[in-house]
């Protein structure tokens, strides 16, 4: 309904039903809009004082010189030769007064509405502004919440904490692992890992009593808690140096390890 509420928004019904040029149907969704959703009367309402505010300045929008052009133009004649069947009579002064404000209201008219349709646009645009804004927040509420969930699961007191630091090999490599046995979840943040030569990549595994086990690829473009499998026997992580398209273990250097038995934070 959110969408079907913006799309009236951006329509120009709320205009023309404001001067009174909507049909039968479309006056009927206006009302509606109206009468079921805040945001549309408010906009109504907004229009409403803004043309209200119009009308109130046309009056000195319009250029001084104009009525002075329109007033000389009815007093101009042309010399044109006529027989004259008549006695000539003279234009009433009245009759010039109501040409001349005839078209007074027909210039001001024009000024109201170039007004009205710049407001238009404008109030188009604010809509738009509310709308993205209204996006921009649940994003931020979202990643607020995910954040809130992370900070959760490293603050619970069933999490351990494994801080793994690189070998001679990769002296500047630092990870920290957290690992729940309760609820049974793996997460690993990143803090630094070393470059390393075009085709290669880092490896975290898992050591068990009788095999390795590849729990994925560690990257520092990704920094933040990255969930990794839980591993229930796990005597120890390793972090190891593998090529692109190779996930053995066989010929991987390894560049750090820690046990998780004996070195728990």
């Amino acid at each position: 309904m959110e969408t079907k509420l913006h799309s009236f928004l951006n329509s120009n019904l709320l205009n023309k039903y404001l001067v009174g040029e909507t049909s039968r149907e479309e006056t009927k969704e206006v009302e509606f809009f109206i009468n079921n959703y805040p945001e549309a009367a408010e906009a109504y309402e907004k229009l409403q004082k803004n043309l209200e505010l119009i009308a109130k300045a046309g009056a000195v929008d319009v250029p001084n010189h104009i009525l002075g052009n329109i007033l000389k133009a009815l007093e101009e004649t042309n010399d044109t030769k006529v027989i004259q069947l008549v006695q000539n009579k003279k234009t009433p002064w009245y009759s010039i007064a109501a040409t001349a404000a005839a078209v007074l209201f027909a210039v001001s008219t024009f000024f109201l509405y170039q007004k009205n349709m710049g407001l238009m646009d404008e109030n188009n645009i604010v809509v738009e502004e509310i709308y993205d804004l209204r996006s921009d927040i649940e994003k931020n509420n979202e990643m607020l919440t995910e954040l809130s969930i992370e900070l959760n699961k490293l603050n619970n007191p069933d999490a351990k904490k494994y801080v793994i630091s690189g070998n001679e090999r990769a002296k500047n490599l630092k990870t920290v692992a957290y690992i729940n046995p309760v609820e049974k979840t793996s997460m690993i943040d990143v803090i630094t890992l070393p470059q390393l030569p075009e085709n290669h990549h880092y490896q975290i595994w898992a050591e068990l009593q009788d095999r390795m086990v590849n729990l994925g690829i560690l990257d520092e473009s990704d920094r933040k808690l990255k969930p990794i499998p839980y591993m229930e026997d796990a005597l120890a992580l390793s972090i190891k140096i593998g090529k692109d398209g190779d996930e053995t273990n066989e010929n991987n250097t390894e560049v750090a390890e820690i046990s998780l038995k004996d070195n728990k934070q």
